[in-house]
């Protein structure tokens, strides 16, 4: 698998958009007991049924909180009002400030592993945020100088007065008990849980002066993993609107492949709104050639698509078979190339018969993913390529064997022919350090690696 990193490594990579400074909060019992006195049991329950979709109020951050850890699943809820800053600030104390967002992420992570050359854009660029970029000689951002593009590291095309945004996150350990009046609570995985600002500040888009230039940034790289699109709010105090956004969306995604065919990855998460999250869909997916996201994920899509019995039945059983099926859907009504889901105990690749990848090289792929994902939850973070060493030590996970079972028991009930499909077990780490970007880790690590492998066959 190393020999596959290091051909990975030569690639240069473009991400984009959404990079934010992320503080993160390691959860106890404690803190959320003391959550839930402050509002009251019977209060945190009645909220919990409504099912608040964003955070409007602190209760609707303590409801959909404790969902989250009585669930055990990762989730993400948007913070849609601003003055809430404070009161998050006043009653937490933040372990750690780092790099956020899914472009910010997968651009450290990839300067760290030595790609050769790594292209980050965010249109806001503050200097708390520039700051928390690798200080590394392969990153760089664009700028447009005398006309010209240029490529400088982060801290040295920072702006004065762009606006930042700050997530906060949420770490919970499996084990950890509290009491919702009566009932006693035991989350059962670790996970996190992400309050992730939505401001009208903070927007999706290219800079109009860079614009231009998306070409020849796609000539000087070999793929492009694009995100943050479920940051787009359905319309804006000034008049425009996700429409405008998207359809710029869709001019910057045709202007990156304009030379030449460029492998573009969209890095899906969680729209909450139905509305959005169907318009995100249908005006980019037909444009790009792979996605990555994780069961829960392509069930919201599936809702979005039309077919709202499986998405409910992916949410409801999670089984492999409904998660197969959805996935050939997904890929034949959008026409992707390759579809790549993660979870917590499998990873799987669905991509069309005629990929010129085999079953084989698809598995060595997902391999590299979950290994790489494996080193990151050991050690928090990846600083060098040798820490992918690390991944390589952690076993995978006691499912692994039923997960097979259950994956070829799917493939003989459904009509798997015309798809090459293929799932591994993940290697799971019992106590993460850390599980914020494990999943954007896994798609990094896939994307690229399974890019190198078409350009051993000649095929990129």
């Amino acid at each position: 698998m190393m020999e596959l990193l290091d051909e990975a490594r030569k690639l240069s990579m473009f991400t984009a958009y959404n990079a934010n400074v992320d503080t993160i909060v390691y959860l106890n019992g404690k803190t959320i007991q003391g959550l839930i006195d402050e509002f009251g049991a019977e209060a945190v329950r009645r909220r919990m049924e409504e099912f608040p979709r964003q955070i409007e109020e602190p209760i609707d951050f303590v409801a959909r909180i404790v969902h989250a850890l009585k669930t055990g699943k990762p989730i993400e809820v948007p913070l849609v009002n601003e003055e809430l800053q404070g009161w998050f600030d006043s009653r937490f104390n933040y372990d750690v400030e780092r790099i956020g967002g899914q472009a910010g992420i997968i651009a450290n992570l990839l300067a760290n592993l030595d790609f050769r050359r790594v292209i980050v854009y965010t249109p806001h660029l503050a200097k708390r945020q520039a700051e928390m970029f690798v200080r590394k000689p392969n990153m760089f951002y664009p700028v447009v100088e005398n006309g010209k593009l240029v490529l400088k590291h982060p801290i040295e095309a920072y702006r004065e007065n762009d606006p930042i945004k700050v997530n906060r996150i949420f770490e919970f350990r499996a084990g950890t008990t509290f009491r919702l009046g009566n009932e006693t609570i035991t989350v059962p995985y670790s996970g996190r849980f992400i309050v992730s600002a939505r401001f009208e500040s903070i927007r999706i888009y290219t800079r109009p002066e860079l614009k231009p230039f998306l070409p020849e940034i796609g000539l000087q790289t070999d793929g492009a993993i694009l995100s943050g699109y479920q940051g787009i709010r359905l319309c804006y105090s000034d008049g425009k609107d996700v429409n405008y956004y998207l359809r710029e969306a869709k001019k910057d995604i045709l202007l990156l492949k304009r030379e030449k065919d460029l492998k573009v990855h969209l890095e899906f998460a969680s729209i909450q709104n139905r509305e959005l999250r169907k318009k995100v869909i249908y005006n980019l997916f037909p444009l790009i050639d792979s996605v990555g996201m994780d069961e829960s994920e392509i069930a919201y899509v599936l809702s979005a698509l039309g077919y709202p019995k499986l998405a409910e039945r992916i949410f409801t059983y999670n089984r492999i078979e409904d998660t197969v099926l959805g996935g050939k859907i997904l890929i034949d009504e959008m026409n992707l190339e390759v579809l790549q889901i993660h979870t917590i105990y499998y990873l799987m690749y669905i991509t069309h018969a005629d990929n010129p990848l085999s079953e084989k090289e698809l598995r060595m792929s997902l391999e590299l993913a979950t290994t790489l994902a494996a080193a990151r939850a050991s050690l928090g973070d990846i600083k060098s390529p040798r820490d992918f060493e690390t991944g390589l030590g952690v076993p995978y996970n006691e499912r692994g064997e039923y997960v097979k079972l259950r994956f070829e028991e799917a493939k003989r009930r459904l009509r798997t022919r015309e798809y090459q499909i293929v799932i591994i077990p993940t290697r799971l780490v019992k106590n993460p350090v850390s599980t914020v970007g494990l999943g954007d880790t896994i798609s990094t690590g896939a994307f690229t690696s399974y890019l190198a492998l078409l350009r051993r066959k000649g095929a990129l």
